[in-house]
C-alpha cells in the first residue's frame, strides 16, 4: 500500500519522445493535496492518511469542523497506509514528492457513463441474422433452460446500465512532469471524462 494523489482528468494531448516516436497521453492537473486527517489502528482499527484537495469558498458547517485550522477543501480521499509516521495535518504533498518520469502508477476513476445499453453494445454478443424471414435481429436469445431451472441464473448478461463504474487502471507509465503547472501526463487513456476525479498512486 503507497500514499497517491488527487487529480482531475484535463483531457488528452499527444507528446513526442526522446526517439522521436508520437506517444498519447492523457493530462491530469494534480495540485499539491493536503493531509487533512490521520487514521490510526487504535482509534479507528486501520492507519490511513486522508488527503485533500479543490479549495471552495462555501462548505458545510460539519466539513468546516473537520478541517479546522486548514484551507476549506471540498474533496477529501483516505489512502491506506502501514505506517503514517512520516506524514503530519497539514502537510502538503505535491506531484515531484511522488513521481517521476518512467514511473509506473495505478489509475482510479469512475468510467463514463452510458445509460441504458443492449446485451451487444454491453457486452458485445453478437446479433442474430438480418435476413431469411428472421426477426431476431438484436434479441438477447436464451437467457437459460425451461425445466430446469425453470428460473434465470444470478448475473446473467443482459441490457441494462452501462457505465458509471469505478475502475482502476493499473501500470500506466507516467511519460511527464510538470511540478510548475502541476501536471502529470500519462500514457494512454485513463477512465472517466474530462473534468473527473482521478487518484493516482504508485503501483
Amino acid at each position: 500500500m503507497s500514499i497517491g494523489l488527487i487529480g482531475r482528468k484535463v483531457g488528452m494531448t499527444q507528446v513526442f519522445a526522446a526517439d522521436g516516436t508520437m506517444v498519447a497521453v492523457s493530462v491530469l492537473e494534480v495540485a499539491p493535496n493536503t493531509v487533512t486527517g490521520l487514521r490510526t489502528a487504535e482509534r479507528d482499527g486501520y492507519t490511513a492518511v486522508q488527503l485533500g484537495t479543490d479549495e471552495k469558498k462555501k462548505l458545510t458547517k460539519p466539513r468546516l469542523g473537520q478541517l479546522k485550522g486548514l484551507p476549506q477543501l471540498a474533496t477529501t480521499r483516505e489512502f491506506r497506509l502501514d505506517d503514517i509516521s512520516a506524514y503530519e495535518v497539514g502537510q502538503a504533498i505535491a506531484i515531484a514528492d511522488l513521481f517521476a518520469e518512467g514511473d509506473e502508477v495505478d489509475v482510479t476513476g469512475v468510467s463514463k457513463g452510458k445509460g441504458f445499453a443492449g446485451h451487444i453494445k454491453r457486452h458485445h454478443f453478437h446479433r442474430g441474422p438480418t435476413t431469411h424471414g428472421s426477426d431476431h435481429h438484436r434479441e438477447p436469445g436464451s437467457i437459460g433452460p425451461g425445466t430446469t431451472p425453470g428460473r434465470v441464473y444470478k448475473g446473467v448478461k443482459m441490457a441494462g446500465h452501462m457505465g458509471s463504474d469505478r475502475v482502476t487502471t493499473k501500470k500506466v507509465k507516467v511519460v511527464r512532469t510538470d511540478a510548475d503547472r502541476n501536471l502529470l501526463l500519462l500514457k494512454g487513456s485513463l477512465p472517466g471524462p474530462r473534468g473527473s476525479l482521478i487518484l493516482v498512486k504508485k503501483a
